[in-house]
């Protein structure tokens, strides 16, 4: 199938914009007014050894592309994390990003990617106050996505917006289109914590329809020189609202990989 969605590797921060629902519905916003390091499905850490790869503003690090490879439905990238200000090599990350077909009306993008610090490393997040914690693979909603929702895991209950709550998916959903993320059991720290809120016809700007799994939510994560942290997450994009039962059918078989 074509790709309804298009990966940029541009630095600082490759990313996929737009995403879209088999239907041609967008449902990703990049560069917002409001926060323009968001980009659309993208995956970085706040801190690294306490340089910033997340804001885009005074000194900050940068994801550089070092290659990339296609065969079919899959994309392999290798990405340099590069400190602020053009200095050293932080992280050498290797990215996948395979597509998965599931109906005439869903996909799915497994997107995974392994971190191999080039020095004993501090994984870190701003620590949540009224707002902090994230970090991780994240989407930020379309704007004009309106009366949206967040779903998690049966069985878990939540506030809204969703702050911290563990769980092993997170879906934003409106009767138009549903974007989940679903964490697998390998990843450190399983069930990842999310931070999720919404947008309504009469939410502002800010935080809207933004979607983290952010697995630092609870502290800083060390890693070791050249040891790898690793995560894989199955991003389900489908036209109209999604029940519990598909979310969970369509990720059962992927847990078990």
């Amino acid at each position: 199938m074509a790709l309804p969605w298009i990966a940029v590797w541009d630095p600082p921060r490759p990313h996929v914009h737009p995403l879209r629902t088999r239907s041609g519905r967008v449902v990703s916003s990049n560069a917002p007014v409001d926060h323009p390091w968001h980009h659309g499905l993208w995956s970085t850490i706040k801190f690294v050894n306490g340089a910033n790869f997340w804001e885009e503003y005074g000194e900050f690090g940068v994801l550089s592309p070092v290659d990339i490879a296609v065969a079919g439905p899959t994309t392999t990238a290798t990405l340099d994390w590069i400190a602020p200000g053009g200095g050293a090599v932080a992280v050498h990350e290797t990215r996948t990003l395979r597509q998965v077909a599931l109906s005439d009306a869903a996909y799915a993008i497994d997107w995974t990617f392994a971190l191999r610090p080039t020095a004993d490393t501090v994984f870190d997040r701003t620590p949540f106050t009224t707002w902090g914690g994230y970090g991780g693979l994240t989407l930020r909603g379309a704007p004009d996505w309106t009366d949206t929702v967040l779903h998690l895991a049966p069985g878990v209950d939540h506030g809204r917006p969703v702050l911290g709550t563990p769980a092993s998916w997170c879906a934003l959903a409106s009767d138009a289109a549903t974007v989940a993320i679903v964490d697998h059991p390998a990843n450190p720290r399983y069930p990842t914590p999310w931070y999720g809120s919404t947008r309504a016809d009469t939410y502002g700007e800010g935080w809207a329809n933004f979607l983290n799994a952010a697995f630092l939510w609870e502290g800083p994560l060390q890693v070791g020189a050249g040891e790898e942290l690793a995560r894989r997450h199955r991003v389900i994009v489908a036209d109209g609202r999604l029940s519990a039962d598909e979310i969970e059918g369509w990720s059962h078989e992927w847990r078990d990989q």
